[in-house]
């Protein structure tokens, strides 16, 4: 009897004891679950805020750039919502609603400045005001604008203010592209002023040449003149003032018959190599991002 009941009491000790074993694995394995779980959910978040922070830095620098330019009215908040994007169009911003903005600074002392008035407006028929004799201010270019009330109107305008504005003398003096056409026809009208034809014209061929200064390129002109002295120094002196700039690289003079001057020179002239703005993709890793 005694020993029926120590067998009993052992088989219970050892049932005991695989119950407790079966408890303390189980709740390891949770353990091990829930530390597993609360790994992967850390590293998670951790990379959420990653991502979250560099596209705040991507609104944010957007956002800088737009206040910077000009393009739209400055933000309520700090950075730019939608539906502002959305409602955004330059054609019906105020230069007093962008103040201190590269827009801004343009049209308020670039387009009104009247010595480029006049150089963007000379032999220019169309800029001058039918009524007063007088060409075209700034200020009346705007109200041009302003006033138009159709769609042809307003198409005029747009093409008056492009002819007239000061800030043609920009593109005019560095074009933004490659067009040799245009160089040329440039030269034509500071041979027409200087009363003096060229035989022919025509352009070089040659590809751009970049320069020391970065996105400059130059477009190699070879000049030949022979005229009377008068002449031949006129044709020198208005490429000398020229909106454009034409660097003389190597020229030589010699006299030719009947009292003439024979030119022959190698010159540059200048243009911006085309540039592109495109947006960079940042690619964030679960194992960059813990770091």
């Amino acid at each position: 009897m005694a020993k029926e009941v120590a067998i009993g009491k052992r088989a219970k000790i050892s049932e005991a004891q695989q119950n407790m074993i079966l408890a303390v694995a189980g709740a390891s394995i949770i353990l091990g679950i829930a530390i597993s779980l609360t790994v992967h959910f850390a590293k998670q978040i951790i990379f959420n805020a990653s991502v979250i922070a560099e596209e705040e830095k991507s609104i944010a620098a957007y956002t800088d750039v737009i206040k910077k330019t000009g393009v739209c009215k400055a933000p309520k908040g700090s950075v730019y919502s939608d539906e502002e994007i959305k409602a955004c169009n330059p054609s019906t911003i105020e230069v007093s609603e962008i103040p201190g903005t590269l827009r801004a600074n343009i049209l308020e002392n670039l387009a009104s400045n009247a010595a480029l008035n006049s150089v963007s407006k000379e032999d220019n028929s169309s800029c001058r005001n039918i009524n007063t004799g007088k060409t075209y201010t700034y200020k009346e270019l705007n109200n041009i604008y302003k006033n138009a009330n159709n769609a042809k109107a307003l198409a005029e305008a747009t093409q008056l203010i492009k002819s007239c504005s000061a800030l043609r003398i920009i593109p005019d003096a560095l074009p933004a592209f490659r067009n040799e056409e245009a160089l040329l026809a440039s030269l034509n009208k500071l041979f027409i002023i200087s009363n003096w034809e060229p035989e022919s014209l025509n352009p070089s061929g040659s590809s751009g040449i970049s320069t020391s200064v970065k996105g400059l390129k130059t477009i190699s002109i070879n000049l030949s003149v022979e005229a009377d002295t008068g002449t031949t120094m006129n044709v020198l002196s208005n490429i000398e003032r020229s909106i454009r700039e034409f660097d003389i690289e190597r020229a030589t003079i010699e006299w030719g018959g009947d009292n003439t001057l024979v030119l022959n020179a190698q010159a540059n002239a200048y243009y911006m190599e085309t540039s592109t703005i495109s947006e960079v993709e940042t690619t964030i890793k679960p194992e960059e991002a813990k770091k």
